[in-house]
């Protein structure tokens, strides 16, 4: 719908500025890197870099977490050995202790020494303190334990190299904070239920239930690893936050959250603040984000359940603002919380890739957010969402699998929209595809204005394989600079109004291959340039059709060459197949009105100023459809 955003955006531009709010952690120290990683790759703990060396180093954080051991043995094996243990056992305000390493110390337990400690039984009110040397590894092991802390953290991790909470098989442990911390100005940073300054791995077989009353769930202010276990996680503020990392092998994760369901935040080292999940089942009911990543997202072989800002029944796009706009998510649910600033189902502010898996999202902002470039490889990904269904500021790629937008503002959208394979159905309340140039200002926060108009060369959409289904609104594929086709089989339903088109382009649109039906009003429609290599034919109709009326063409021999049943009332089609020839006859069908159309060229259109780019504006008999 490009056309007619530009008056109101130029005067919203005149008005006022866009204004970007971003999602950061605290700046508090962090840990040292752990030397026990199977081959951990160097790069994962080198110099930091500066805020504008950051924004070129997406793409190289992303190469880091493919290429790079991201779990040692010891983060996945969740073992531990008994002999010579020590073992803790809870009951009321107090800790017993048998065994060296650990001191208590009324309702406090200090742990000062590396080493293993097995932990039962019950603190109804109390806390846990590691405070250890920075080489000593340290492991927790719950079988059967459970914490509260009614004025603090009950696990305040303050120095250690790493720290392993182990969930001992078949055991039942929780951990949960109160709800408003005792003053202690040295600690005004502990926020969580669990918090620690060092690494920090989740491993084992039992489960293990952290309730955050005061803020967060699970804070690690180094890299935080989950590598098996039953997670359950509420909180009010963040559940599962890893300033550094957040890297998840494998488990069962359940948050309920009154901020985001998984962040990770560190804006200030180029090769950190990323979140990579490369396996088990997570579901997620968030407030605000579900998954937030400041530098890369890379997920594969998961199962991932999001439900964020109460789905897209409560749409960032049920509202228009002062400039004529559509206005940013309303986070009144969120009001007070420091994750207030957007909705969406999974953020990143880089790259995000999609190798495999199953993703299901249902959320009021963008369900798939990226600010640089978006990769799906495979996998299953389905979207419900109140704003845009996926949305990348530089490109989307989609190379295979399935992809499912049932409802969304926009379905895909970046300035390049490239597609190479593929099951693609997507149904939008605007455009379906929109290449539309320049960054979303609803990045990472709200949305103030659209995307600028100009054609520029990383502006285009490109389809060579797959199969697209395309449900749109608005303009079903739109692109403020190309088109082009080379491949697939592409099916859309346009608009039914005469202000927006089944294919939109500002400059050319070109197919050389493929199979496209692309059907709609004729008020906008458009044909293939000229220069195009297959034959492709733009017909108006003399009279409107109504949905589910069977589309036809046949050759002059009478075999059917394509054949659709259009979704939504139409009176323009748009069609090519490898078997159209420039002087050839063929006989399109709607309904009961059948035509015969001779190709004397490669493009063939019956709609004034249908014939390629601008405005468009199909005049059939002096009426406009």
């Amino acid at each position: 719908m490009k056309k007619k955003r530009i008056l109101s955006i130029i005067t919203a531009a005149l008005i006022a500025g866009s204004v970007l709010t971003a999602c950061s952690g605290s700046t508090t120290e962090t840990g040292v890197s752990s030397p026990d990683a199977v081959s951990q790759s160097e790069s994962m703990t080198s110099s930091e870099g500066t805020s504008s060396e950051k924004q070129n180093t997406s793409s190289a954080v992303t190469d880091i977490i493919n290429d790079a051991e991201l779990f040692t043995e010891r983060d996945l094996s969740g073992d531990y050995e008994q002999d010579g243990a020590v073992t803790v056992t809870g009951s009321g305000t107090s800790f017993k202790v048998s065994g060296d390493g650990a001191k208590a110390d009324g309702s406090v337990l200090t742990i000062s020494q590396e080493g293993t400690y097995i932990f039962i039984g019950t603190v109804t009110d109390g806390r846990i303190v590691v405070e250890a040397d920075d080489s000593a590894k340290i492991q927790l092991v719950f079988n059967g334990f459970s914490i509260t802390s009614s004025d603090y953290s009950a696990l305040y991790v303050k120095n250690a190299d790493k720290v392993f909470i182990t969930l001992a098989d078949g055991s039942d442990n929780t951990v949960s904070d109160g709800s408003e911390y005792k003053a202690d100005s040295e600690e005004s940073t502990v926020d969580s239920a669990i918090f620690s300054k060092c690494d920090l791995t989740v491993n084992g077989t039992g489960s293990l239930t952290v309730k955050g009353n005061m803020s967060h769930a699970v804070v690690s202010k180094d890299d935080l690893k989950i590598a098996s276990g039953t997670l359950t996680v509420t909180s009010v503020g963040s559940a599962v936050c890893g300033k550094d990392s957040v890297r998840i092998a494998d488990g069962t994760i359940n948050i309920t959250s009154g901020g985001d369901g998984i962040k990770s935040t560190n804006d200030e080292d180029t090769d950190k603040g990323f979140i990579y999940i490369g396996g088990g089942s997570i579901t997620i009911k968030s407030e605000t984000d579900g998954i937030q990543a400041e530098t890369a997202f890379v997920s594969e072989n998961a199962v991932i359940d999001i439900v964020s800002g109460g789905g897209s029944e409560n749409s960032s796009k049920t509202h228009v603002d002062n400039f004529g706009g559509w206005g940013g998510w309303n986070d009144s649910a969120a009001s007070g919380s420091e994750d207030s600033t957007s909705a969406k189902g999974i953020k990143t502010g880089g790259d995000m890739n999609i190798k495999s898996g199953t993703i299901t999202i249902d959320s009021a902002d963008d369900s798939v957010h990226s600010n640089g470039n978006i990769t799906i490889a495979d996998g299953t990904l389905s979207v419900t969402s109140g704003d845009d269904g996926i949305h990348a500021d530089t490109s989307l790629t989609i190379d295979g699998g399935k992809v499912t937008v049932t409802k969304s503002y926009e379905a895909l959208e970046s300035s390049a929209v490239i597609i190479n394979g593929g099951d693609i159905d997507v149904t939008s309340s605007d455009d379906g595809i929109n290449c539309g140039g320049g960054s979303d200002s609803s990045a990472m926060g709200g949305r103030m204005g659209q995307n600028s108009f100009t054609a520029d060369s990383d502006v285009y959409l490109k389809i060579t394989g797959g199969t697209v289904k395309v449900n749109a609104g608005g303009d079903g594929l739109d692109s403020n600079n190309t088109i082009t086709i080379e491949g697939g089989t592409i099916y859309v339903d346009g608009p039914t109004d005469n202000g927006n088109g089944a294919i939109d382009f500002e400059t050319t649109a070109t197919i050389s291959g493929g199979t496209m039906i692309a059907v709609g009003s004729s008020g906008m429609a458009e044909s293939f340039s000229e220069d195009s290599a297959q034959a492709s034919i733009l017909y108006a109709f003399t009279s409107s059709h109504s949905a589910n009326e069977k589309i036809t063409l046949t050759s002059s021999t009478g075999e059917e060459i394509l054949s659709y049943t259009s979704a939504k009332s139409f009176n323009a089609v748009n069609l090519s197949s490898p078997q159209l020839k420039s002087g050839e006859k063929y006989t399109l069908t709607a309904g009961s009105e059948s035509v015969t159309i001779e190709l004397d060229s490669n493009t063939y259109s019956n709609v004034q100023g249908g014939m390629g780019g601008g405005m468009g504006g199909g005049m059939l008999g002096g009426k406009m459809w």
